[in-house]
């Protein structure tokens, strides 16, 4: 949708070893099996659940590592910024759901909105891919206005068990490129 030019990041893909690593808040672990240095950040509080939750998603469904959360990393810097990655495979409706946290040290500097992008065209090349989802707390502004302005729209509400009221949005996937 906007245009302007950004960093460039990848989506790293991590084995079932370092999320457990990072699930533990292993940093040196973590790092010792992962393919690029990590940050504390990734080991810290704000991460740890999540690590938790997708180290246990693959023991059920190893398939659902080709998915799920990676580590957002800037190659031009050479430094780990943040997670991004969605919740699982394409659903039977063909829906996947984003998620995304940048490390505070690195938020601002348009990080958030590359790992989407990147997300999004993921989604975009995938045939089972129909719909991209994201959920977002309501006072959470800054991600609200980043989906917004990759062309997602609001569709609803839901009351998540973990993360309480979410505003959901969805987007039709292939249609934030071009």
């Amino acid at each position: 949708m906007s245009g302007g030019s950004g960093p460039r990041v990848e989506l790293v893909r991590l084995d079932r070893a370092v999320l457990r690593a990072l699930a533990d808040g292993d940093l040196a672990t973590a790092e010792a099996g992962a393919p690029v240095p990590l940050s504390p950040y990734l080991a810290g509080e704000e991460c740890r659940w999540v690590w938790s939750i997708r180290a246990a998603q693959v023991l059920v469904d190893p398939p659902s590592l080709d998915w799920i959360t990676r580590v957002v990393w800037d190659p031009a810097r050479r430094l780990a910024v943040g997670k991004a990655g969605f919740h699982g495979p394409p659903d039977a409706a063909g829906m996947v759901e984003v998620g995304y946290s940048i490390d505070p040290a690195h938020r601002r500097q348009g990080y958030a909105r590359a790992a989407l992008r990147a997300m999004l065209a993921r989604a975009a090349a995938e045939p089972a891919v129909a719909t991209v989802r994201a959920s977002i707390a309501p006072d959470n502004v800054v991600s609200r206005d980043l989906v917004l302005g990759e062309g997602f729209v609001e569709v609803g509400e839901q009351v998540d068990e973990e993360d309480g009221l979410e505003i959901v949005y969805e987007v039709a996937a292939g249609t934030h490129l071009g």
